[in-house]
Order: structure tokens, then C-alpha cells, then sequence
């Protein structure tokens, strides 16, 4: 009876032994890397509400990779190992130019069909969706302008002489504001030499251009500029310094300014990045990033009051305003149009 009963514990023992081993296989895998490449700002809010959620559900470890679109463009160039990154759909159909980026299988991406339809193929079918999307517009003083800015046209009433900062061409934004030159030149369809013919005319209003949305809040803050175009986004810092400033949407339209994430060629992990995208683009995530003001949600479902959308782009009939630039057209011509800004206009 005693050697039955020790041969039953024995087994149990094993059994018990051999079900955690295969139970707990998961977790004691070493987790996988993922290697994304983004910006930088906000970083604590997206490690504690964004990658570590990921990192715990999916037995993944994610490692940053941080700077701007063009340096980090640059380094998976010359081959960095990056699998997902994130940028303005400038510089993502750059990348798509150059090869770099793998094409997705939507079918992984479901969250894709909870989008602003604007977001879902900035740069074509093949590649990533915008996971926000920003306004460009016009911020101003109310307190140092005879009238409310209403129009692009407004930036050029001479009561805004050396009162104004503009983006440079080189910028993401300076291709918007050279189409808004265009269309306050009375053309619709964009027309090259009359929108740097209208440029010229606003130059003496121009006190410099600026390379870094910083300079913009800096010049505001310190009241060397009264208005300027600028990214919705970053109109709470100038409500910090300037309290009762004022961001416009102009009467012929803002532009949409789109920030994708796409997966890299050759990343060993593209079925993990396809599911990474898709996590960004639930309603959970964009709901946490918009309370938070860190980006402006696509997900449809995502429902905020009044208060919560102050400062972001929000809702269907503000993303349905907005002008698309067609980002092929602008990497065609960005390297002419810098050339013949830095001849007819640069200060």
C-alpha cells in the first residue's frame, strides 16, 4: 500500500510539475523586442499608458528610439533596426520613396475601419494610417490686432506689419502655408507663381521665419509677434503665456496635418508592429491620449465634451473641413520651392 501511495504522489507531483512547465511556457519566454521610433514628447505618459499595456499583453519589450522626422528617417536609411515608426506624412512618403517601409496587411489592422477617413491612407493603401491628426491654422492676439483674424487673407492687412512669424519651407507646414499663399491669390487649384508672388507682398509683415514651433510660442510669449500660422496642437502653450490668445480656423479652410506610424522593411516582428498599430488605434488609447492633450483621436467612438476637446482636432465636421496636400506632388517639388524661397524670400 505505502510504495501505491508514494507511486501516486510521485505522479502527481510529476503531472503537476509538467502542466506548469507547459502552463507558464509564456511567461517565462524571454519577451520579444520591439523597436519603435518616435518623437520623444510626452514620453512618460506613453510608457505607463500606452507601451507598457502593450509590453504586459503581448510578452514584448519595446525599446525608443527618439528625435525628430528627418534625423530619424535618416538613421533607418543607413539601416538602424527600427520596426515601427512613427511620422508626419511628409516625411513617411519620403520614406515610402526610398523603400524603406514594408506594405501592411490591413486585415491585421481591423481598428483601421473605427477611423476619420482622412486618416486611414495618407500615403496610399499599401502603407500606414495617421493615428492623429492636427490643424494647421492661425493663431493671433485679439488684443494687438484692430479686428478678429477670420481668413488666411488677414495676414496680410498692413496693420500686421512686423507683427507676424510664418513656418519656413523646409518645415512640415511651410508646403500648407505656400498653398494657402495660392488660394489667397484667388486660385483654387494651386498655382506656383502667384502663391511666392503673394508671398512677397506679405513679407514686410514677416519678422522671421520660424524653423521650431518653439520659436513661435517664444516670439508669442514675448510679444515680438501678434499672429501666425501655426499647429493646433500646440496652441495651449500659447494660452500659458498669453491667456486670452485665439486659434483660428480659417473661413477657407485649416490643413490637415497627418502623423502616421508605418512598420520597416525587413523588421523581423511585422506581425507584432501590425498589431502594435492596431492597439494605437483603439478607441481606449486614443481616448487616454486625447484626455490627456497629447494627440487628437481618429477612432470615431471616441466621445469627449467640450472641455475635453478644447485644443484638439476634433469631430467630423472640423476633420471634413480640412485640406489634404497630396505628399507626393510636395516631395516632387519640395527641393525646387526651397530653392526659390531661399532666392525671392528668405530674411
Amino acid at each position: 500500500m505505502k510504495k501505491i501511495v508514494c507511486f501516486l504522489v510521485a505522479l502527481s507531483l510529476f503531472v503537476l510539475t509538467a502542466c506548469g512547465a507547459n502552463g507558464d511556457s509564456a511567461s517565462n519566454e524571454d519577451p520579444k523586442e520591439l523597436v519603435i521610433s518616435t518623437w520623444g514628447f510626452a514620453e512618460d505618459f506613453f510608457r505607463a499608458e500606452v507601451f507598457e499595456p502593450f509590453e504586459a499583453e503581448h510578452n514584448v519589450k519595446i525599446v525608443l528610439d527618439t528625435g525628430n522626422n528627418a534625423d530619424r528617417l535618416n538613421k533607418v536609411r543607413q539601416g538602424s533596426e527600427v520596426d515601427v515608426i512613427y511620422l508626419s506624412d511628409y516625411y513617411a512618403q519620403q520614406g515610402i520613396n526610398d523603400g524603406l517601409f514594408e506594405t501592411i496587411d490591413r486585415n491585421n489592422i481591423p481598428n483601421i475601419e473605427k477611423i476619420y477617413d482622412k486618416a486611414k491612407t495618407p500615403n496610399g493603401e499599401e502603407y500606414g494610417p495617421a493615428y492623429t491628426i492636427a490643424q494647421f491654422g492661425i493663431a493671433y492676439n485679439p488684443d494687438e490686432v484692430n479686428a478678429p483674424i477670420t481668413s488666411w487673407k488677414d495676414l496680410w492687412k498692413p496693420e500686421l506689419e512686423s507683427k507676424m512669424t510664418i513656418p519656413g519651407i523646409s518645415t512640415t507646414t511651410g508646403p500648407m502655408f505656400l498653398d494657402a499663399a495660392s488660394k489667397v491669390s484667388g486660385n483654387q487649384e494651386f498655382n506656383e507663381d502667384q502663391a511666392f508672388s503673394q508671398l512677397k507682398e506679405l513679407m514686410p509683415n514677416v519678422v522671421k521665419e520660424y524653423g521650431q514651433t518653439s520659436e513661435f510660442v517664444n516670439m508669442f510669449a514675448q510679444g515680438e509677434i501678434a499672429a501666425g500660422p501655426i499647429m493646433e496642437m500646440y496652441f495651449g502653450d500659447l494660452q500659458e503665456a498669453v491667456p486670452n490668445a485665439e486659434f483660428v480656423s480659417p473661413e477657407e479652410g485649416g490643413y490637415a496635418v497627418m502623423n502616421t506610424v508605418n512598420v520597416v522593411k525587413d523588421s523581423d516582428q511585422k506581425e507584432l508592429a501590425e498589431e502594435f498599430i492596431n492597439y494605437i488605434l483603439s478607441k481606449d488609447v486614443q481616448e487616454k491620449s486625447a484626455k490627456e492633450k497629447v494627440d487628437s483621436p481618429v477612432n470615431l467612438d471616441v466621445e469627449l465634451t467640450e472641455e475635453e476637446a478644447q485644443g484638439l482636432t476634433y469631430g467630423e465636421d472640423v476633420i471634413n473641413s480640412l485640406h489634404v496636400l497630396d505628399m507626393k506632388f510636395i516631395n516632387e517639388n519640395s527641393k525646387k520651392w526651397i530653392d526659390r524661397w531661399n532666392r525671392e524670400l528668405a530674411q
